[in-house]
C-alpha cells in the first residue's frame, strides 16, 4: 500500500500524529498509527474516514496530575542552587552514572527527535501540496478543454481532423496526406514529415494497381522497388493497418523473393508478423509456410521449434504449411529422396525460398551418396538431386571441385576421389550461414 494513493486528509492527520510523538510513546503510536491504516484499508475507508476527529489512544492527553508532577520536576531540575547539598552531591553522582555509560542526554536525544519529527511532517505537507497543485491542474485543463468548442458526435472537436478508420491508433497527431502524386521515389526521411509530400490512402490504392501493372510489364525491379518502398513509408507515416496494407507487404514480399532480394523480403515478413498479430486479415498460412523455410534455411533450430508449436490447427491443415512441415521433416532425418521431391512440388513461391539452401542440401546429399557407392553416372545426379538440366549438374559438380570422372566419355563419377574433395568444400562453404536483411 503506497502513501502516494493516500487522500489529502489521511496525510495531514499522520503528520500530525508524528508530530505529537516523543520518545516515550513513539513505538506504541507508531504500532497503533499502522494498525489503524490497514484496517481503513481493509475496510475500504481509506477516503471515507474522517480523520480529523481519529484520536490515537497512545497519543492522549494524560491526566493533570502526571503533567503537574513532570512540571515540578523539571522546575526543580532548571533551578539547582535550590537544591540542599546533599541533594547536590546525588545529582553529580547519578550524571556521573550517566555518563558513563555512554548514554546521551535526554535532552539532547528530545532535540534531535524533534528536529526529525519536524522534517517528516514537512515532508508530508509538501506531498499533500503537489498532489493538491496536481489535482487543480487536471481540473484546469478539463476546463480549457470544454471551453474550446463542443465534441462532435464520433469524439473529435471542431478543430481537429476526422479520425481515418484505416487507423488503428488515430490522434490529433496523425498526418494526413495531400499529395496527388501517383509515383514517387523512396527516399529516407531525415525530417518530420509534410502532408504535402505524402500520398493520402486513396490515391496510395490507385498507386498499388499501377505498380502491379508495371510489374506484369516487366518494369525493372530497381524501379518497382523504390516506389513499393516509397508507398510502404506513407502508409507508415499516416499509421494506416489495415488489409490494404498487409497486401502492400504481401506483394512487395513476393516480388523480392522472385528477384532474390532477400533484404526487403526479411522487412516485409516482419511487419506482416506484426500486422497479422494485430488481427488484420491476409495471406497468414501462406506467408507462416515461408517462415517456416527461412527458419531451414537459417538452421535456427530453437526458434523453428518455439514457432512451429505455436501453430493453429488452421495453420497446420493448410497445404503450404503442412509442406513446409514436410521439408522439416526430411532435413531433419536426413531424406534426401523426399527433399528434392518436396523441392520440385513446392507450392506458391516456397520454392524460391528454397533456393538458398538447395545447394547444401545437394552437397550433404553427394557425401551420403559417394560414401555409399563407388561411382555413379552423372545422370543418375541430375534426376536425383533435382537439377533443372544435365549440364546444371556438371557445372555444379565443377563449382564444387568434385567433378572427378572414371569414364570421361559418358561423365561416370568417381565416388571415392569426389567424397574427399565435397566434405572439404562443405566445410568451407557451407558451414555458416548469411542471411541478408534478417530480422
Amino acid at each position: 500500500m503506497s502513501s502516494e494513493s493516500w487522500p489529502p486528509q489521511l496525510k495531514e492527520w499522520v503528520a500530525k500524529c508524528l508530530g505529537q510523538m516523543t520518545d516515550a510513546n513513539r513505538t506504541e503510536a507508531q504500532t497503533e498509527l499502522r494498525q489503524v491504516i490497514a484496517d481503513a484499508f481493509a475496510a475500504q475507508t481509506l477516503w471515507t474516514t474522517d480523520w480529523g476527529g481519529v484520536q490515537l489512544k497512545s497519543l492522549a492527553p494524560k491526566p493533570p496530575l502526571n503533567f503537574s508532577n513532570l512540571k515540578r520536576k523539571s522546575a526543580s531540575e532548571n533551578n539547582p542552587p535550590q537544591m540542599s547539598k546533599k541533594a547536590k552531591k546525588a545529582l553529580k553522582q547519578a550524571q556521573h552514572a550517566h555518563v558513563s555509560t555512554g548514554s546521551h542526554s535526554s535532552s539532547i536525544v528530545d532535540y534531535n527527535d524533534q528536529l526529525a519529527l519536524n522534517r517528516r511532517a514537512e515532508r508530508f505537507q509538501r506531498e499533500h501540496e503537489l498532489e493538491r497543485t496536481k489535482q487543480l491542474r487536471v481540473a484546469s485543463t478539463k476546463v480549457s478543454n470544454g471551453r474550446a468548442g463542443s465534441v462532435s458526435s464520433n469524439g473529435n472537436t471542431p478543430d481537429e481532423p476526422e479520425g481515418d478508420p484505416n487507423v488503428l491508433d488515430w490522434d490529433k497527431h496523425t498526418i494526413v496526406g495531400t499529395s496527388q502524386e501517383i509515383f514517387k521515389d523512396y527516399l529516407r526521411l531525415t525530417s518530420e514529415p509534410k502532408p504535402e509530400t505524402i500520398r493520402p490512402y486513396a490515391v496510395l490504392q490507385v498507386t498499388l494497381g499501377e505498380l502491379k501493372k508495371r510489374w506484369r510489364e516487366k518494369t525493372p525491379y530497381h524501379w518497382i522497388c523504390s516506389q513499393f518502398k516509397s508507398l510502404r513509408q506513407d502508409l507508415t507515416v499516416q499509421r494506416i493497418k489495415n488489409e490494404f496494407t498487409v497486401q502492400v507487404y504481401e506483394i512487395h514480399a513476393r516480388m523480392a523473393l522472385e528477384t532474390s532480394d532477400m533484404v526487403e523480403y526479411n522487412q516485409c515478413q516482419a511487419t506482416l508478423k506484426t500486422l497479422y498479430d494485430l488481427g488484420i486479415p491476409g495471406k497468414v498460412e501462406e506467408f507462416t509456410a515461408y517462415r517456416i523455410l527461412m527458419f531451414l534455411h537459417g538452421r535456427n533450430r530453437s526458434e523453428l521449434n518455439l514457432y512451429v508449436g505455436q501453430l493453429t490447427l488452421k495453420q497446420k491443415s493448410d497445404e503450404a504449411v503442412q509442406h513446409a512441415l514436410a521439408v522439416q521433416r526430411a532435413l531433419a532425418i536426413g531424406n534426401y529422396h523426399s527433399l528434392f521431391e518436396l523441392y520440385l512440388s513446392a507450392p506458391n513461391m516456397g520454392a524460391y525460398i528454397m533456393d538458398h539452401f538447395i545447394d547444401r542440401e545437394r552437397t550433404r546429399a553427394l557425401i551420403t551418396i559417394t560414401k555409399a557407392y563407388r561411382k555413379i553416372p552423372v545422370t543418375f545426379i541430375h534426376n536425383e538431386l533435382a537439377f533443372d538440366s544435365l549440364e546444371a549438374a556438371q557445372n555444379f559438380l565443377v563449382d564444387h571441385s568434385c567433378a572427378s570422372f572414371v569414364d570421361a566419355s559418358d561423365k561416370t563419377l568417381d565416388c571415392k576421389a569426389a567424397n574427399t574433395t565435397l566434405t572439404e568444400v562443405y566445410e568451407s562453404k557451407y558451414r555458416k550461414v548469411g542471411i541478408k536483411g534478417a530480422i
